[in-house]
């Protein structure tokens, strides 16, 4: 997988959302569920029409957008449009429904995403003339999408891939934004390469009850398990601030938070989560996927209405910001 670490979040489509956050905070008010603190972030990529924002976005965006300052003289260069920009080529693959694509690089995974799921992706999108108009690389971190919750071409282009595989999308202007205002118009042109698939809602993992034997295990006492390998080199310090997936179940299989509900990735400093994620997330790298299982004494035990005893997560490492 090719997470990168995140320096920066420049944001796309100024549509104003109240997101909920991070299900492993310490203090009560900001853990995970109906107790979310929320704060306001801008969906970026493909996200679908406006109508599925909160009431006001739309008149949210365009103050945002009459408020815009300057462009940034130090903002990275767009990435050029390919060769076939304009139009795909006679040897594209066709989907009855008009999507055009061809595969860049081939995956090394065997399933395909359904509607349902969660991607993580890095990809680029231009208009058929050559413009970029937003890309996951220029900002350097991968972007997580509820694959039934952005645009019809997206919905059903993804599905066609693999993890690891690099595809690219023409897009029908009916299957991407349907002229919108304020987004981009006519057939689209993504690169997308497919980082990972999560499951919505997460499945209960089989060894919920106890680390297996082969679990790495800290003097602490937290048990962990990779589940996939990352790309990323760095691990995160205490003082880190980090981008994630996750999902936390009890030890009798009850799931009682989980940012892939949300449809969302989450992010923490991890000098302000519970201590078993503090230490637990400095064992991993961007890009990696480790299962968890800490003990009560490192997570929320004596805290009124939180989960009590040992708990198990499944953690993927997008960023380290």
């Amino acid at each position: 997988m090719s997470f990168t670490v995140r320096s920066s979040s420049a944001l796309w489509l100024a549509l104003a959302l109240l997101v909920p956050t991070s299900g492993c905070r310490t203090d009560r008010d900001d853990r995970g569920g109906a107790g979310d603190r929320t704060e306001e972030e801008v969906p970026r990529g493909p996200r679908a029409q406006a109508h599925e924002d909160p009431p006001g976005a739309a008149q949210a965006a365009q103050a945002a957008a009459a408020q815009e300052p300057p462009a940034d003289p130090n903002a990275p260069p767009p990435i050029p449009a390919p060769d076939d920009v304009a139009a795909a080529p006679a040897n594209a693959e066709r989907t009855a429904s008009g999507i055009a694509s061809r595969v860049l690089t081939p995956g090394s995974g065997r399933v395909h995403p359904t509607a349902q799921d969660l991607v993580i992706v890095h990809y680029t999108g231009w208009t058929t003339d050559g413009a970029m108009f937003d890309s996951s690389v220029q900002r350097g971190a991968p972007a997580s999408f509820p694959l039934g919750r952005v645009i019809p071409g997206w919905t059903e282009g993804v599905q066609l891939m693999v993890v690891g595989e690099k595809r690219r999308l023409w897009i029908p202007q009916e299957l991407a934004y349907r002229g919108q205002p304020g987004a981009p118009a006519g057939m689209l042109v993504f690169d997308v390469e497919l980082l990972g698939i999560e499951t919505v809602p997460p499945v209960t993992p089989d060894n919920v009850a106890a680390a297996p034997r082969n679990a790495e295990r800290t003097a602490s006492g937290i048990a962990s398990v990779v589940l996939q390998p990352g790309s990323g080199t760095e691990h995160p310090t205490a003082s880190s601030a980090v981008t994630v997936h996750y999902s936390g179940w009890t030890t009798d299989g009850q799931l009682f938070d989980s940012s892939l509900r949300r449809g969302r990735e989450a992010t923490f400093p991890l000098n302000g989560v519970i201590p078993g994620w503090t230490e637990g997330m400095q064992l991993m790298v961007v890009g990696e996927k480790r299962r968890f299982w800490i003990p009560g004494n490192l997570a929320y035990d004596g805290q009124p209405e939180r989960p009590q005893g040992t708990l198990v997560f499944d953690v993927t490492l997008m960023a380290i910001n």
